[in-house]
């Protein structure tokens, strides 16, 4: 089983290298904190590649929870809220509460208590490893279930706000499925890591991570000139 999340981490790091890279080219905040989700999606992806491949250890489960089954949902978020957000304030103060949800996630990850005896399942959930109830085991509910909600609204925002226009047709169609493939992430992976069961949670992030960057080449192809106008033109500003 160790190969799905394998593949997963492989098409995760591709998609961050290519958003890095856009990024340095142009400067977008939003690809930035898309790149970093990405590149905590490769690392969690990776280190349930290992779990499943050599068994789990406190440390890599430490990653795998704090990266993925956290970290990387508010740092998507971010970015589709860098896309809507204008006002510098407003975008300012954004930054600040992601700079403490990471820091609180990291700390209460790095000294929660572990049970040994809970990573030796294939895929261990953190209710057993880390205790029903403690603040580790519910960061998940704290921190990435609200801004999961976060990210599909705004792309589903996003497409509303483009509907109308011919042109955008492939943005609005990439947003759609970028929204889709973090759905599959956090309703069917959460599902499966909940009940241990490795290989439809591994399938889950290989689909998940696949559809985003599928959406995401979608919702970046350039329109032809015969199919740009100036509604266009407005929405895009």
């Amino acid at each position: 089983m160790w190969l799905f999340p394998g593949v997963a981490a492989a098409v995760a790091l591709a998609f961050a290298a290519l958003l890095a890279r856009r990024f340095l080219r142009s400067r977008r905040s939003y690809l930035a904190f898309w790149a970093a989700a990405l590149g905590m999606y490769a690392v969690a992806s990776a280190v349930v590649a290992l779990g499943a491949l050599d068994g789990w250890t406190s440390a890599e489960f430490r990653v795998y929870w704090a990266v993925g089954a956290v970290l990387n949902v508010p740092f998507l978020a971010q970015g589709e809220l860098d896309l809507l957000v204008r006002n510098r304030v407003v975008r300012s103060i954004l930054y600040v509460v992601l700079v403490f949800v990471t820091a609180y996630t990291i700390a209460r990850v790095r000294t929660a208590g572990v049970d040994d005896a809970a990573l030796a399942e294939d895929l261990p959930s953190g209710k057993d490893v880390f205790g029903d109830g403690t603040p580790a085991h519910r960061l998940p509910q704290l921190v990435a279930y609200p801004a999961y909600f976060v990210l599909v609204a705004g792309a589903l925002w996003s497409a509303w706000r483009m509907r109308g226009a011919p042109e955008l047709r492939d943005r609005i169609v990439g947003t759609i499925l970028i929204a889709l493939g973090a759905t599959v992430i956090a309703a069917l992976g959460s599902a499966f890591a909940a009940l241990g069961l490795l290989a439809p949670f591994s399938l889950a992030l290989l689909g998940g991570v696949s559809v985003m960057f599928w959406g995401f080449l979608r919702a970046s192809r350039r329109s032809s000139p015969r199919e740009r106008s100036p509604a266009g033109q407005a929405v895009r500003r």
